[in-house]
């Protein structure tokens, strides 16, 4: 009989008998930088203030990381495997370490039932924008806005221009793809939904869930197989069986290995669940688990993540320059009242960016655009680099990986969060744009066929990289983050401010000001 302490836990620590998932990121992130950078490594073991002060410890992984491609492999070795040993799995009240999660006895067999859409339209792709769907020349055109305010990278253009000349490439019924967290807000189920997929959903045993699972499949013209631990003969009656599906990542992790190595398709294995505060870290290395199980089983199948632009990366030249650039031309409005309110807030607000470029082993130079929101916690970005050294790693190894940044998106776990909420609110101000839910689910969908179906897509292991880093700067929309002329953290708390006081005070008009 399962029970809440079944499934992937952090560990107890002995002395105090009680779970840190704190002091487990502090030994991951140390044990990521021990071969490359001992002294930060060391500072992280005995950091007592590990919420406030995480940032310098994810700021060094990178600046490390570009000093050598060999670092940036080292770092993603040294974290993923401190990670595998730092997890427990419990079942039936017996121990054991994640690492050996595939030992534990299977006890269920996986059913696949499958349903399959009632629509008969061809596979088109637009992009829901202002209430507008943008198509042909008017979605180039938007492409072009955005790269000219410097809201995504050229490359993020390109590929979308790519996926525009290519209207071919979103007919997936030759693709299997598997979605960890299916009905995720931000994630790609409704255009897969309609570009003829072959579905695998992997989601929880949740009626409103997979009531909307069920609902989106029905409409769109893709096959669905969904993970039942019972046979179901009727699949048409849809309330019903909304009732009999769903798979728990975080307690059947072999199980579910299992069910996806015995499937005959290639797999294209998109990592996209989440959770709030500690159990992100738990389902990401759930997923990291059966991924890398599966990967094992079935070396060609394909790696997805989309990565948050709330986060520290490697970034190219030109990007660093962009930045300084709108530092410079700051009007004399913007400099005097940055300064005085910098003053006022004890230099809490307006900080200036580090812009020092680091030289790497390949004669290039790179910047850090660090783009943090210490808010969001160090469970979050512990989270999220564990993604991205599984992406770096796997990619380094021959897999094919999909990792691409998309832009804060107003979803309901970001919205939820009145600071975050109102800080995209008043984004604007900083050059930095939100996007809906819709239009970055149809965006980073159309990213991730195009690093599927362009043989020149860095997510090719066949195309080479100089830079194992450049994984992530590549199709990178951070949504204008990368380029705020002040270390970001420090300008969002304003725009919060400002967010919260445009609809009540006629600040809106004075602050407009700032970008004349």
């Amino acid at each position: 009989m399962s029970s809440s302490n079944d499934g992937l836990q952090f560990p107890i620590d002995p002395e105090t008998h009680k779970v840190s998932s704190s002091q487990v990121g502090k030994e991951i992130i140390a044990e990521a930088l021990s071969l490359v950078d001992h002294q930060n490594s060391q500072h992280a073991l005995q950091e007592k203030n590990w919420r406030k002060h995480y940032p310098i410890y994810f700021k060094a992984l990178v600046e490390n990381g570009i000093r050598s491609s060999n670092n940036a492999i080292t770092i993603a070795k040294q974290g993923l495997h401190k990670a595998q040993h730092s997890f427990d799995f419990f079942r039936d009240g017996q121990r054991y370490s994640l690492k050996d999660v595939m030992t534990v006895p299977v006890t269920t067999q996986i059913q696949a039932v499958t349903l399959k859409g009632r629509s008969e339209a061809k596979p088109e792709w637009s992009v829901p924008y202002h209430g507008k769907d943008l198509q042909g020349q008017t979605l180039l055109d938007q492409i072009q806005t955005w790269l000219d305010a410097g809201i995504i990278e050229e490359s993020h253009a390109l590929a979308l221009r790519e996926a525009v000349a290519h209207p071919e490439w979103f007919d997936l019924s030759d693709r299997t793809m598997v979605l960890f967290g299916a009905a995720s807000e931000a994630g790609p189920l409704t255009w897969l939904s309609q570009w003829k997929a072959n579905i695998i959903a992997i989601d929880l045993p949740n009626e409103r869930v997979w009531g909307k699972i069920l609902n989106t499949i029905q409409k769109g013209n893709a096959t669905l197989y969904a993970p039942s631990l019972e046979k179901i003969d009727d699949t048409q009656n849809l309330e019903e069986l909304k009732t009999k599906l769903g798979a728990n990542l975080l307690t059947q992790i072999p199980e579910i290995t299992q069910w996806l190595s015995e499937n005959a398709h290639k797999l294209d294995l998109a990592s996209i669940a989440y959770l709030d505060g500690e159990k992100h870290v738990r389902v990401s290395m759930a997923m990291d688990s059966i991924m890398s199980h599966v990967s094992e089983q079935k070396p060609d199948s394909s790696l997805m993540y989309m990565c948050t632009p709330t986060d520290v990366y490697a970034v190219p030249e030109e990007v660093i320059q962009g930045s300084t650039d709108k530092f410079s031309q700051r009007s004399k409005l913007e400099i005097i009242l940055s300064k005085g309110i910098s003053a006022l807030s004890m230099k809490q607000f307006f900080k200036d960016n580090d812009q020092n470029l680091i030289t790497s082993d390949n004669g290039k130079s790179y910047g850090i655009a660090d783009c943090l929101v210490i808010e969001q916690g160090p469970n979050y970005a512990l989270a999220k680099r564990i993604q991205q050294w599984r992406a770096t790693l796997a990619r380094h190894q021959g897999q094919r990986v999909s990792i691409n940044i998309a832009p804060s998106t107003t979803t309901h776990s970001v919205t939820k969060n009145p600071l975050l909420k109102a800080a995209f609110n008043g984004a604007s101000l900083f050059d930095v744009e939100a996007f809906s839910p819709e239009t970055t689910n149809s965006i980073m969908a159309a990213l991730w066929i195009h690093d599927l179906r362009n043989p020149k897509s860095v997510a090719n292991p066949e195309t080479q990289m100089e830079h194992p880093l450049e994984l992530m700067m590549e199709g990178a929309n951070h949504g204008g983050l990368w380029r705020v002329a002040y270390l970001a953290r420090t300008a969002l708390p304003f725009a919060a401010i400002y967010g919260f006081a445009t609809d009540k005070l006629p600040l809106k008009k004075v602050l407009g000001k700032l970008k004349k």
